[in-house]
């Protein structure tokens, strides 16, 4: 062991090790803990998990936090387990609005709204609201986002929409404090007819999806934030999008951007599209698609499950769609969805502080 060098066994052997056993192993010694929490270790540990085919997904129900294994897209039967909230709040109250290397952002709806990262794996967590969390949380209102800064500092993105103006502000955990960012001149997202959707992370970019059935009905955008420049912008909607209502769902597959498309024409048609080369390619089209009305309480969303996908949208419809041999050995790649009351997430030592 004295031949091999702490390097190899921190970087090449304890890294390869799932999240868990990392943390019992800081038990070790002072020098383990010390070394298992620098972040370089942390990094590289996120790296490995990061091409793991084994995720883990987050159920928010009425009464309980429900945690499943899902391996290659799978739902693993018998692994449910049930996890505690660090704070005494009925999951019902609570709301995931962003994701990021095993990070979740909730937001506890309470008289005083409060914003809570995360870690389900390792149990730790941080508040990091401010006054301005004193008004209304609305679903369709408020969402966000986590990245990290090229200086390795974990930023929180949050939007709020209120009388019709859209505000956006950024948390630094390094300098624990918020400041305004500015967004999109000349847009009306802000009005009560849109819906925005949680964020997901792609390739340095959040997306969220911002719809309005109402005026003018069945207008959808796609608001971009370069976590980069910390700047905004829109990128279109896959042009054969024309059908109202239509609904979009945002995922990521093999680290690339997806949106499962569902349109109501005549019938329920559900296509898989992705975003490559700055444009929309039709993945597939898929089979029997359908609206499940009344889930049995042992399903969960965004699995697959008897060659059948089942995926959550931001309206709480869940859309069900039949695989063939293809689209299954696609899908199962699946690495990045969250919803307001369910998230996919990689088991990693990622600590919220600093």
């Amino acid at each position: 062991m004295e031949r091999v060098g702490d390097d190899m066994i921190f970087e090449e052997i304890l890294s390869r090790l799932p999240a868990k056993v990392v943390c019992r192993f800081k038990c070790v010694s002072k020098q383990w803990c010390y070394e298992l929490s620098t972040p370089k270790f942390v990094f590289i540990h996120a790296r490995r998990v990061g091409n793991s085919i084994q995720k883990k997904l987050l159920s928010l129900k009425e009464n309980s936090i429900v945690v499943d294994d899902i391996v290659a897209g799978n739902l693993e039967e018998d692994t449910s387990e049930t996890v505690t909230f660090p704070y005494d709040v009925e999951p019902s109250f609570l709301s995931i609005i962003g994701l990021f290397n095993g990070l979740i952002l909730l937001c506890i709806k309470r008289r005083y709204n409060e914003l809570v990262i995360w870690n389900p794996t390792t149990r730790r967590f941080k508040m990091i609201s401010d006054e301005y969390f004193s008004r209304y949380f609305g679903r369709h209102n408020d969402t966000g986002g986590m990245y990290f800064d090229e200086h390795n500092d974990l930023k929180v993105l949050h939007i709020n929409c209120y009388w019709d103006v859209v505000t956006a502000r950024v948390y630094s955990r390094h300098n624990d404090s918020w400041r305004k960012l500015n967004f999109l001149n000349g847009t009306q997202l802000g009005s009560n007819f849109y819906s925005w959707s949680p964020g997901i992370y792609s390739d340095k970019k959040i997306y969220f999806m911002v719809s309005n059935y109402w005026i003018p009905p069945g207008e959808r955008n796609i608001v971009v934030f370069d976590v980069i420049s910390e700047s905004f912008s829109i990128l279109r909607f896959p042009e054969h999008m024309e059908v109202n209502p239509c609904q979009g769902h945002f995922l990521t597959i093999s680290n690339k951007l997806h949106v499962i498309v569902v349109q109501y024409a005549g019938e329920l048609i559900a296509d898989l599209v992705k975003y490559e080369h700055d444009e929309w390619i039709k993945v597939f089209s898929f089979n029997r698609a359908r609206i499940v009305h009344h889930m049995e309480t042992q399903e969960r969303t965004n699995i697959i499950q008897n060659n059948k996908w089942l995926i959550t949208s931001i309206w709480g419809d869940t859309v069900e769609v039949v695989l063939c041999n293809d689209s299954f050995n696609y899908i199962q790649h699946v690495d990045n969805y969250n919803g307001p009351k369910g998230a996919l997430f990689l088991e990693t030592i990622v600590s919220p502080f600093d």
